[in-house]
């Protein structure tokens, strides 16, 4: 062995080290940014549960500070008062059929306009994407004077009708992108075989929108639940009211008080957050599942 040998041996085990070094001090700082940034987002969410279980006493004297004990009667007095089960019963319907009927009907939509390359096509996109940027005060007169000349207000089908109309354009935009990516040579294959455009459809293209449809439904559960515009004035019947609208007549009723704010806004938020944890696993699979398809 010569003496070159011997002396590079050392310094290629040196650099390897400053490599090894380098990558873990890397990884500690991403790890370390990803949890801070994780800690900010849940601080507002532990602050309103732990401000819910606090007595008036508590929160006056020490608004910062962990409760003395978990006082239950803030919840009691909400759940007595809010017509809470009906109402997420209410919103759990409502957004179900929106995310089926916004779905089904983006999907159809979005298929012949990936397909069909021509100007029509081009010009009904930009379209549906311009009503991606409508805010709510431009449509929401509309929607309510047509709803009333067709009796559909304080009803189910009418809200339900108004909130598809509104996120139909955000399917319309997710699908057609996704689709115009798939090949073409799957459909070529299937009218081979005989198929129709709707078999083509619902056997070939649908079954590849699962990514797509994950985060499109994630998305839509998440804008319907939390509206709170089109429910306040599309509903006026007690037992017809959503979450969000429940929420804000037992807030609204009783002023400003923190031992009723924070516990309804924990109840408000608590059926979407359990929705979220049952369905992560299908939904992080969903949206992963286009990377190897």
């Amino acid at each position: 062995m010569s003496m070159t040998d011997v002396h590079s041996a050392p310094r290629a085990n040196h650099g390897a080290d400053w490599d090894q070094i380098r990558r873990r001090a890397k990884s500690i700082l991403v790890h370390g940014i990803v949890l801070a940034l994780v800690g900010l987002m849940l601080l507002p969410l532990v602050y309103m549960v732990m401000m819910s279980f606090k007595t008036s006493t508590e929160i006056a004297q020490d608004p910062l500070g962990l409760p003395d004990s978990l006082y239950w009667g803030n919840y009691m007095a909400a759940l007595s008062s809010m017509g809470y089960l009906r109402s997420v019963l209410n919103s759990l319907g409502i957004t179900l059929s929106v995310i089926v009927v916004v779905v089904f009907a983006g999907a159809m939509a979005a298929y012949p306009l990936a397909r069909l390359e021509n100007r029509i096509s081009r010009v009904i996109v930009m379209v549906m994407a311009l009503g991606l940027a409508t805010p709510n005060f431009v449509t929401i007169t509309p929607i309510y004077v047509i709803f009333r000349d067709l009796g559909l207000l304080d009803s189910y089908l009418g809200i339900v009708l108004a909130f598809a109309a509104l996120k139909l354009p955000l399917a319309v935009f997710f699908y057609t992108s996704f689709i115009a990516a798939i090949p073409i040579e799957l459909e070529e294959a299937a009218r081979l075989d005989n198929c129709n455009n709707w078999q083509i459809f619902w056997h070939v293209i649908r079954p590849l929108l699962a990514p797509v449809t994950a985060t499109l439904s994630l998305f839509v559960m998440i804008m319907v639940w939390n509206d709170f515009i089109y429910p306040l004035l599309l509903l006026t019947d007690k037992d017809k009211l959503t979450v969000m609208i429940a929420v804000y007549k037992f807030v609204g009723n009783t002023g400003i008080d923190p031992t009723k704010l924070f516990p309804a806004a924990v109840l408000g938020s608590l059926p979407l957050l359990i929705m979220f944890a049952l369905f992560q696993r299908k939904i992080m699979a969903g949206a992963t599942a286009g990377a190897v398809k």
